[in-house]
């Protein structure tokens, strides 16, 4: 009797999930079409908005749910693609099944299930949405006349999608990712492994232009360019659920690692996180709507906030789509990883996180498949992944200043010391 090939069993059945994984485009499905946000925003002008009512479109993933199914039975548990096989397909279901039940209370309780919730403990036993409260209060204490001009000149849609090309095209010395205006796209921006979508007729800033490039090109379409390289598990091309929280938190530590990121962009993660809280806790769309507006947005990108918050569920209070939770999460995930990796001599360990789209268990589990050439090692790598040494002094320096107790070390009358 012949054995089986662990890897080619595994690889197999990784070629069936991803076929039968590629409609369930979970964040593309459960977004409002841009004609919502003009017609609620034309009636807010006019003084009579009403909570949107959105019909989502009806959807059967049942037999892509039975293959999945099938799947995860036929996957070794005791492997390590087995049970990347098993937690993945697990979870495509369930993204499934949330698309089958859009508009019902049934949303939330999936997506809870899928991302968490603001109570979500971190590692130091704060919340996800205790840690979003102190971003937004250390926010509302900056002085706004620390802001540069540079800080406040506005870039358009045009412009950005010129100059962001061009860097994408000098970083592959090809034009491997096409740049294009989308006047349908609610978001500012969406990112696949060949194609990053700008909203036309937005305005951005350098902070902007900078995260764009750092977040989702250099992390999202790379680790799914990197994923479409795996002979394996051309699944890591992929944007699983499951592996949303450690993609958004690699995409926001690389927004901090270079600088790109602003107090602004950290205000607005934590606020979606608040807005979240309190959809789950009874407020409506209107109400995160208007919280929104009043922590400073304007009326497009207060729409825009508040939709995220209610996409998928009923928009009258009580649920939430609970996906932005997993930015702090995944960021705080990641930025322990690559102190842990460091700590113990490993930062090998952080480059593989570009290898394709994986959970920090994943890449862990993973090791010997790289070690031994079963997994490929990411093509490409943004530029401070590649640079081992600047990555490494900034961890070792990041480990040494969590020792120093600020309460204990400073105050107002030792601080001139230093």
């Amino acid at each position: 009797m012949t054995a089986i090939d662990p890897i080619a069993h595994h690889a197999a059945l990784d070629l069936r999930m991803a076929k039968a994984a590629k409609g369930i485009r979970l964040l593309s499905l459960v977004s409002w079409p841009a004609s919502e946000q003009q017609t609620f925003l034309a009636d807010y002008a006019q003084g009579r908005a009403t909570l949107p009512v959105y019909q989502y479109p009806k959807h059967d993933f049942s037999d892509a749910r039975r293959e999945l199914v099938a799947i995860a039975a036929a996957a070794d548990p005791a492997h390590p693609l087995g049970i990347y096989l098993i937690e993945s397909a697990h979870s495509w279901q369930q993204a499934a099944a949330l698309l089958e039940q859009l508009g019902t209370p049934k949303v939330a309780e999936l997506s809870v299930a899928l991302f968490g919730t603001p109570d979500h403990t971190l590692p130091g036993g704060v919340t996800t949405r205790e840690a979003a409260q102190h971003f937004l209060s250390v926010a509302g204490e900056l002085d706004s006349e620390l802001l540069s001009p540079a800080e406040q000149v506005e870039i358009s849609a045009t412009a950005l999608a010129l100059r962001l090309q061009a860097q994408l095209d000098d970083f592959f010395d090809a034009r491997v990712i096409e740049v294009e205006l989308d006047p349908d796209l609610i978001a500012k921006a969406a990112a696949g492994s060949r194609k990053i979508r700008i909203r036309a007729g937005a305005a951005f800033s350098d902070y902007d232009m900078q995260q764009l490039l750092q977040h989702e090109a250099f992390v999202h379409s790379l680790t799914a360019l990197n994923g479409q390289q795996q002979s394996v598990l051309p699944s890591m091309a992929l944007s699983s659920p499951r592996s949303t929280a450690t993609q958004e938190g690699l995409a926001v530590f690389a927004e901090l690692i270079t600088g790109s990121i602003d107090i602004e962009r950290m205000k607005r993660v934590s606020l979606r996180i608040e807005a979240v809280a309190m959809a789950m806790e009874g407020a409506d769309f209107m109400q995160v709507f208007r919280y929104f507006l009043d922590a400073g947005q304007n009326p497009v990108d207060s729409f825009t906030s508040a939709q995220r918050v209610f996409r998928g569920v009923p928009t009258s209070g009580g649920m939430a789509f609970t996906k932005d939770t997993v930015y702090l999460r995944g960021l705080i995930g990641v930025h322990t990883f690559f102190r842990w990796s460091l700590k113990h001599g490993n930062l090998r360990q952080c480059r593989r996180l570009f290898a394709g789209k994986m959970t920090l268990a994943d890449v862990q589990r993973f090791q010997p498949l790289f070690d031994d050439g079963s997994l490929q090692e990411p093509r490409w790598l943004p530029a401070w992944a590649a640079r081992a040494n600047g990555l490494a002094g900034m961890l070792a320096f990041s480990l040494f200043a969590n020792k120093i107790r600020l309460d204990q070390a400073m105050n107002a009358e030792t601080v001139s010391d230093f």
